[in-house]
Order: structure tokens, then sequence, then C-alpha cells
């Protein structure tokens, strides 16, 4: 039995490694690709501070960051896996929020009050083309000036791996790993195309916060379980509750 990992590449590699370092056979399907945007920044312009909410908005402008001289700025990471990339890409100064945009936001103003940030600070938000939140409004009507810089897309996938269609036809894959809202909604799409929709919503869904799992249960999924905290670790959790739920 198999636990299908539907996070896109490349972070879906580790959490594989992660799976299986706990005695896990693993599946990947990644329901999105990333499609790199090209980077409008212009070096003249000065900022404070950089703001991001996904590893992907540094790993597809890294070779730039550089040049524009956004390396020397504190960095606001949504998380700590965020926080990890922008690290990796240079960034000397990274605070990291709780896993979601609200804490983001609410580190940024926190910053603010503590001196850490002038409160009209001009705040560079490198992000995906979907937002689910409106971070810049929100931190503009607190006084801050945000410029969005969209640095990727995120396109669904249309079909499922073979491997996958023949493990949900053995009934071999015993939970599904989701990760964002729009991921999970192309998984299902996928899964319906492929005719396994019947038997992927029959299984454990474990996501990473409510609101991705809303969308399996629109979807009619009966078993969803939503990890404590918008973090990997606490997902990893939800999935064993699941499990051992399935063996009682």
């Amino acid at each position: 039995m198999s636990i299908l990992v539907t996070r896109p590449h490349p972070d879906n590699e580790a959490t594989a490694d992660n799976l299986r370092a706990r005695g896990h056979a693993v599946l990947l399907a990644p329901a999105l690709k990333l499609e790199p945007v090209a980077f409008q920044g212009e070096s003249d312009v000065s900022y404070d501070a950089v703001l991001v909410t996904s590893a992907n908005a540094i790993r597809t402008v890294a070779s730039q960051l550089s040049d524009l001289g956004l390396l020397q700025l504190p960095l606001f990471a949504v998380g700590e896996h965020t926080a990890a990339a922008a690290r990796e890409a240079g960034f000397a100064e990274v605070i990291v929020a709780g896993g979601d945009a609200a804490s983001l936001r609410d580190k940024v103003m926190q910053s603010a009050r503590d001196k850490v940030l002038k409160k009209k600070s001009a705040l560079l938000y490198l992000a995906g083309a979907d937002l689910s939140r409106d971070l810049g409004g929100e931190l503009g009507a607190e006084g801050f000036r945000v410029v969005t810089q969209t640095t990727y897309r995120m396109a669904p996938v249309k079909h499922l791996p073979r491997e996958v269609c023949e493990g949900f036809a053995a009934h071999g894959i015993e939970a599904v790993l989701h990760y964002s809202r729009r991921s999970a909604r192309a998984f299902l799409d996928a899964a319906r195309d492929e005719g396994v929709e019947i038997s992927a919503l029959a299984i454990p869904h474990c996501c990473l916060s409510e609101t991705v799992a809303g969308v399996l249960r629109e979807a009619g999924a009966s078993q969803v379980l939503v990890a404590a905290t918008p973090d990997e670790t606490a997902l990893f959790d939800s999935l064993e509750r699941a499990l051992r739920t399935r063996l009682a």
C-alpha cells in the first residue's frame, strides 16, 4: 500500500524521502506544474524588505536576486520551508512567520511596532500568479507600500501517472496528501478524467489546512483530516492518525 503525494516537483521528492524514512511506500502525482514568469524587477527601485509566501517564488528568480540588490534586505518568509529556500538563495536575514499569509502579515506588522521596519516601508512581494489572500492589500491598508511581482504560475496537470491510476484500480493507495487548494482541485479533476474518482474519494485525504480540506469535502470525500498546524510534520501526524483509524 502506498501514500500518494500530490505536491509539485521538486518539493515532492523531499516529501517522498521523508515518508520512506517513516516506512511508507510512496507514489508521486504532482497536480500542478511550475511555470516561471519573467521577473520585471527594477534595479533602481529601493525596497526595505522582501515578502515571500512560497519557496517557488524565490527559486524562479534566484539568479537575479544579487543583481537586483535584494539579498541585502531582510526577507519575511511565510514558514520554515520557504525560509530555507531563501537562505539557500543567499538571504542572510530571514524572519519566519507561522506558516500562512495571515501570520506573515502579522509578523510584518509586529516588526513595524518593534521598529525593525519603518511604518511606511516599501516591501517587495515575490508571489505566484494565483493568490488566495490579498496580502499586499492588507499591508497597504496598514500604511506599507507593497509592490507585488509575479515570478511563477502553477498550471494544472491534466493526467495522473499510469502507476497511480493502476494503484487506485487495485486499491493499492491508502491515503493522499494535499498541500494547497489549487493542487487539490487539479488532482480531483485529473482523477475524474481518468475514471478513478470514486476510488480516490473513498480513502483518507490529509490536508495542510482547512481551506484545502474544504475542496475535498465539497467533492464528496468522507475521510478528510487537517494538519494541526500548516507544516509537513503536522501533516504527517494527520496521516498516521488516518492510518491508525483504518486499521482499528
